[in-house]
């Protein structure tokens, strides 16, 4: 049965049992700060399970796409070595929210294993939580299973909880016996181990409640959160033991071993390289851009072990982005966002490669140098090395230290890490709030209609625990039961402001959702004491509001605006709006240019300048859509939506917004650029920010024009005129350069060596740059009928080397290992071609004696 039969059957079996089929939710988790990425089926149900959210269903069934490689739940390093690790997997999850629980949890589990999927009962054995009495006589008196095949385990493993409080229940683990062929015992054993009994069906219940002091109270509605996976579940189907024998799997494997030339299909690079190019597509198709921080980090690592082992395989060309058409092939029909996505993912991957193909090669050369060294532990320093030069994660070079049986230096590394510990930390903003576990009333918002309001305080955290009471200097989040104040979302940035106090005054540097009706106010108590239950007049700074309404209501105006100039294939891929700008990212292909941008400012103030009402309105999401209402990146919709009409843009959007397009002011794009392959990027400032920006530009050409004296409106004619002039003057100084080389190699002729039979030079010439060192060789080598030499000359306190050889000297003495052999002595490095090399050094003092040891050099080799 094909992975593809699999997923279907399971979502129609669901479906058939009342539940609501619910398509994957995005690998980037919408408005939770707490996750990294998407790691389980629950993950898009979470304020479901909290009691933060309703839907419109009762039971759900998904095939929910997840990726762990990152965070806590990070399976990068076991990828390649291990029959089940992966770090992108699809969940099958069937889910109750206070509808059915264990009973039918259990007997849904064992219909469609044994029934629908045919899997020999025998097959299979049961794990329940020790104290499940409840759960144990459903499987042994009900369904009948075998007690020889049923064991309690009184482990967290047969326990499930969202945190140290929160929700939490007993689990029952349905595993597979592969047989007595392969090693291992059943579960709850010593040897439970090996890999003959494998996990392939948890069903989670949710019964509980654990409060701060550990205490578990019966939730008043328990649930149900089941997770399969289907690549385990396809490996049982289809009969083989390693996930990496199925269909899915030999489909992208055969295609990695053609695009790197590979026929050993056993090989472990190729099941890295097929594993991570589902990663890989599926992040970027979901809006993850390579980078240095965060998810962008997490996405280049993956990338750039994928590489790493087409690099091992004798690849050293560009080879990952082919393979996103065979997955595409693959994996398309059930997601076809991957298929609308499928050129700008490629496009992403290819340049990535690209970049870094540049510094792979050399890097390897340090790692294998450092590999080649006595002693069994990589250092320190040489880790940092790779990863700061030449771009190798961490794990990377485990990866291949693990390989050759070399361990790494953990801690030196991070010592030398040290000086960028703030930048590794950027990452910090996804777990900011997990410390937080909060649990009592939601917050009532009133920041549409005002920007002052009453409210209670109802929990004070400092450092990630609540406390009873905070008093001036310290910096804690407040939680309020009522608040004016926009909690960061879509986008949008947190309000700032004060919360006034009979007995002091916070200040309020940022507004986050702890939960998504729960706002946190972040900031320091400027002066008094503030308690849990003291009223405060929450003031929201008016300005700062101001001034991020009109960029975030402008978005949307440009939003629109560049649909309409470069096609209906842009889409927004993030934004950030705040009090000084509107910055936006969007897919489309190429550099957007000056004449597109023009055309996009004026259609945006055309907008401005009519001067309409912005409306907001609720409504079903299915009511939303069906009025044509654009969708952002990024947004968790619930079954309620806001749907905003600002000028022609119709939008769900949950921000706070001018009243009238007027209040916008003027409109302007301070910039564009790319941030990704099939990523640009725009910024944008609005009122009396645009204003500043044109009055700067003005000042700015006035001094252009003053300086050339010119009127401005006569700038650009003048200017052009004068780079005319330069363009001549340059040739008639490249002219005299060149007869000045000429010249020099006349007067260098007497300081000619004979070495065997080979004429070599070695001198230093003053005052001349790179262009005249070049012909100045190029003299020589046109002179000599076989030689060799080597330029050298100081400028800005800097070393410039160039070294030639005839071609007939060529097979014994090389260029490039004679210009770096001159450069180590001046503190430098370098190479080149076999005719021709260039170097440079950072020591001039050194530079003559340098110059000296060439003919020694010379002598040895010919």
């Amino acid at each position: 049965m094909k992975s593809s039969e699999i997923r279907q059957k399971f979502l129609e079996f669901f479906e058939s049992h009342g539940h609501t089929v619910v398509p994957s939710s995005s690998l980037v988790p919408g408005n939770d700060p707490t996750l990294l990425f998407t790691n389980a089926g629950m993950v898009q149900f979470k304020d479901v399970f909290l009691g933060h959210d309703k839907r419109p269903y009762a039971r759900a069934a998904s095939s929910q796409r997840c990726v762990r490689a990152g965070g806590k739940h990070n399976d990068l390093e076991n990828v390649g070595y291990t029959a089940r690790h992966h770090t992108f997997f699809e969940m099958l999850g069937n889910f109750s929210f206070g509808d059915y629980f264990k009973r039918h949890a259990i007997k849904f589990a064992w219909e469609f294993l044994t029934v629908t999927l045919n899997i020999p009962p025998e097959k299979l054995w049961i794990t329940v939580y020790a104290e499940d009495d409840e759960a144990a006589d459903i499987w042994l008196s009900e369904v009948g299973i075998d007690s020889s095949r049923f064991t309690r385990i009184a482990t967290l493993d047969n326990f499930w909880q969202m945190g140290d409080t929160g929700p939490c229940g007993p689990c029952s683990e349905i595993f597979y016996d592969h047989g007595p062929e392969i090693p291992g015992g059943p579960p709850g054993t010593p040897e439970a181990d090996g890999d003959r009994y494998v996990e392939i069906w948890n069903l989670v219940f949710m019964q509980y409640n654990r409060d701060s002091a550990g205490t578990l109270h019966p939730l008043p509605r328990p649930s149900v959160d089941t997770g399969m996976g289907l690549e385990r579940i396809s490996a049982v189907m289809q009969q083989v033991h390693s996930n990496y024998e199925i269909d899915l799997f030999q489909a992208l494997i055969k295609a990695a071993a053609q695009v790197t030339n590979t026929t050993d299909l056993s090989s472990s690079s190729l099941r890295v390289i097929a594993d991570h190019i589902r990663a890989c597509s599926f992040l970027i198709a979901d809006g993850v851009i390579p980078g240095n921080e965060g998810r962008g980090y997490v996405l280049r690592r993956i990338i750039r072990r994928a590489i790493r082992h087409g690099y091992k395989l004798g690849q050293n060309e560009p080879f990952f982005y082919l393979l996103v058409e065979e997955l595409a092939k693959v994996m398309g029909q059930a997601y076809p966002e991957l298929v609308e996505a499928q050129a700008r993912v490629a496009a992403v991957l290819k340049q990535e490669e690209e970049r870094f193909a540049e510094t792979l090669e050399n890097g390897m050369e340090v790692l294998e140098a450092a590999l080649r060294q006595e002693g069994r532990t990589l250092d320190g320093e040489t880790l940092f090395r790779l990863y700061d030069t030449f771009g190798f994660p961490l794990d990377l070079t485990a990866d291949i230290a693990r390989e050759r049986g070399v361990t790494i230096d953990h801690a030196g590394f991070e010592r030398a890490m040290e000086r960028q510990r703030e930048r590794a930390r950027a990452t910090s903003k996804f777990t900011m709030e997990d410390g937080i576990a909060y649990s009592g009333p939601s917050t009532e918002f009133h920041g549409y209609e005002s920007l002052r309001h009453e409210g209670q305080v109802l929990a004070i955290y400092k450092e990630g625990s609540r406390v009873d009471f905070i008093e001036a200097g310290d910096e804690a989040v407040v939680v309020l039961d009522q608040t004016p104040f926009y909690a960061e979302s879509g986008g949008q940035v947190g309000d700032r402001g004060e919360l006034l106090a009979a007995n002091g005054t916070f200040s309020v540097s940022d507004t986050l959702k702890i939960q998504a009706n729960v706002f946190g106010h972040k900031g320091l108590l400027r002066s008094g004491r503030l308690v849990p239950g003291d009223t405060v007049l929450a003031e929201v700074d008016r300005v700062a509001r101001a001034r991020t309404e009109r960029n975030h209501s402008v978005t949307h105006l440009m939003h629109k605006a560049l649909r309409q100039v470069l096609g209906g294939h842009v889409q927004q891929k993030g934004s950030l709006v705040d009090p000084d700008k509107t910055r936006f990212d969007f897919a489309h292909n190429q550099p957007v240019t000056d004449a597109e941008i023009r055309e996009v400012e004026t259609l945006v103030n055309a907008e401005i300048l009519i001067n309409e009402a912005t409306t907001a309105r609720m409504m079903t999401i299915d009511d939303a859509k069906k009025t044509g209402a654009m969708m952002l990146f990024g947004e968790k919709y619930g079954s309620e939506v806001r749907v905003l009409d600002i000028g022609s843009s119709r939008e769900l959007c949950g921000g706070t917004h001018v009243k009238r397009t007027g209040d916008i002011g003027l409109f302007k794009i301070v910039a564009e650029s790319g941030v990704a392959a099939g990523i640009r990027r725009v910024e944008a400032v609005t009122g009396e920010r645009a204003l500043a920006y044109v009055q700067e530009k003005e000042l700015q050409l006035q001094q252009v024009a003053d300086a050339i004296k010119a009127q401005p409106q006569d700038t650009a004619a003048r200017v052009m005129q004068i780079l005319d002039n330069v363009k001549l003057l340059e040739k008639e100084l490249a002219r005299m350069k060149s007869k000045l080389a000429s010249s020099r190699g006349d007067d260098l002729a007497s300081q000619v060596r004979e070495v065997k039979g080979a004429k070599v030079l070695a001198v230093s010439i003053e005052d001349a740059d790179s262009r005249t060192l070049r012909e100045t060789l190029d003299n020589f080598k046109n002179k000599f009928k076989s030689g060799i030499v080597v330029l050298g000359a100081v400028e800005d306190g800097t070393v410039k080397l160039i070294a030639g050889v005839t071609a007939d000297l060529t097979s014994k003495v090389k260029a490039g290992d004679l210009v770096n052999f001159v450069a180590r002595q001046v503190g430098g490095k370098g190479g080149g071609r076999p005719d021709m090399a260039q170097a440079g050094g950072t020591q001039p003092d050194n530079l003559p004696s340098a110059l000296d040891s060439v003919a020694g050099w010379v002598e040895q080799r010919l």
